[in-house]
């Protein structure tokens, strides 16, 4: 009689302990719900939208893709490929611009230098003419894990929709190395033999649709609004999806700690 109760006893402890788990997690999961709208609110101000000005042209702003300020926030992080343009020279050259989203207009475009290229991990910094926006705080994205749910701020389809930075939540499906075999040798071609051969680095997949304007947007906590990442839809496809003949409703981003290597080369 006493083993039985011991055991429903111990069976009864074991089910009040799940329970407590449960809330404690569905808790925190509420607070980090509760908080969003405030983090959302706090990253907005530094999401930029790059493209190039010509003024003779109509429209005059071309968009290619999102970008955040980081550092001391004259400085803007977007994808190689995003900045990666021939721009149009002659008697009204066209010229590398990010736009604010609290200023729209042509006037207010800020010219931007490039800093620093890394098509390896598909990154970029460029210098941002005008006053220093506020800069994303940056985690270092080790500490991501699969299942952790983040949100992204940038321009979905760019100016299609207008350019209104627009927050899309993203859970991280896997921790998954940028590049796969081929099954066989028709499918390989240059960018994933150069990404098999230079060591594999890991990218996030996330359970979310971005859209090709996301690019360069960051990816970061709802909580704290720390970047652990940045968006990437074509460079990843590229290599990632390229033998899928209708690439996947899942998007990537680039982990955070390949931006804090490109930003640790700008300290003296």
């Amino acid at each position: 009689m006493n083993s039985g109760a011991s055991v429903g006893s111990s069976r009864w402890v074991r089910a009040l302990a799940f329970a407590f788990l449960f809330v404690v997690r569905a808790g925190a999961s509420f607070a980090g719900e509760a908080q969003a709208p405030d983090t959302i609110a706090q990253i907005k101000p530094s999401i930029v939208a790059i493209g190039t000005l010509r003024a003779t042209r109509v429209p005059p702003y071309r968009f290619l893709g999102t970008g955040f300020a980081v550092g001391d926030g004259s400085v803007a992080v977007t994808n190689s490929h995003v900045i990666s343009v021939v721009l149009d020279q002659g008697a009204d050259p066209e010229v590398l611009v990010a736009l604010v989203p609290g200023d729209l207009s042509r006037s207010g475009a800020r010219r931007l230098t490039t800093i620093v290229n890394d098509p390896e991990h598909d990154l970029a910094l460029v210098k941002m003419e005008g006053q220093p926006l506020r800069p994303l705080k940056l985690r270092d994205s080790t500490t991501v894990r699969e299942g952790d749910s983040l949100l992204f701020t940038g321009f979905p389809l760019g100016a299609a929709l207008g350019l209104i930075p627009a927050t899309h939540r993203a859970m991280v499906a896997a921790i998954a190395p940028i590049a796969l075999p081929s099954a066989s040798g028709k499918e390989l071609d240059g960018s994933l033999v150069r990404r098999l051969r230079n060591a594999p680095f890991p990218i996030f997949q996330l359970d979310v649709t971005a859209f090709p304007g996301n690019s360069g947007s960051p990816l970061y906590d709802p909580q704290t609004g720390e970047v652990v990442g940045i968006v990437n839809m074509v460079f990843v496809r590229s290599t990632r999806e390229a033998t899928l003949e209708r690439p996947s409703g899942l998007s990537y981003a680039i982990p955070s700690r390949h931006l804090l290597e490109l930003l640790a080369r700008l300290k003296p």
